[in-house]
């Protein structure tokens, strides 16, 4: 496993595809909505849960929201993906949270914006066709291991943009 952090540095908005999905990660009930990503997005959404592991970090999938080929979920309390979500707001020019200097991690490959949540974090990939976005509770501290276990499938089915 290679583990890099790194600053996202004035990232071009054409390395970063807008995919539909304005919703929020959960309602409260810790079900994850799901995302309604672009057609291209779509295909290559569809293309990762055909590759995603049974397990994530020793965690075998669970299910918090309504089946979808657009999310996943890994024990309890679970760790959520989904993909085809919008792109971050703090990667978004000219919202009110744009950080082109946010920490990211690089995985095996992939590397993913680092945003705090209040219990955990979630990351967001960068650099890809399409965004795919994995919270992870704060139980599951060190939250970064799972990313270890998804980099192969994203770096398979989700094409860089570079």
């Amino acid at each position: 496993m290679s583990v890099f952090p790194r600053r996202l540095l004035c990232l071009p908005a054409a390395a970063l595809l807008i995919a539909a999905a304005g919703c929020s990660f959960t309602d409260g009930t810790g079900a994850r909505p799901v995302p309604t990503p672009s057609a291209a997005a779509a295909g290559m959404c569809r293309a990762l849960q055909g590759q995603l592991p049974r397990t994530v970090d020793g965690l075998d999938r669970s299910s918090t929201g309504p089946e979808s080929d657009f999310a996943a979920d890994w024990g309890d309390p679970a760790v959520q993906l989904r993909c085809g979500v919008s792109r971050p707001e703090v990667l978004t020019p000219g919202s009110e949270h744009y950080n082109p200097t946010a920490d990211a991690v690089e995985v095996n490959g992939v590397t993913w914006l680092l945003e705090k949540q209040d219990d955990g974090y979630r990351f967001t990939t960068t650099g890809r066709k399409a965004f795919v976005e994995l919270t992870v509770p704060g139980k599951y501290a060190p939250e970064v291991d799972p990313l270890t276990d998804l980099a192969s499938a994203v770096k398979k089915t989700v094409p860089s943009e570079l």
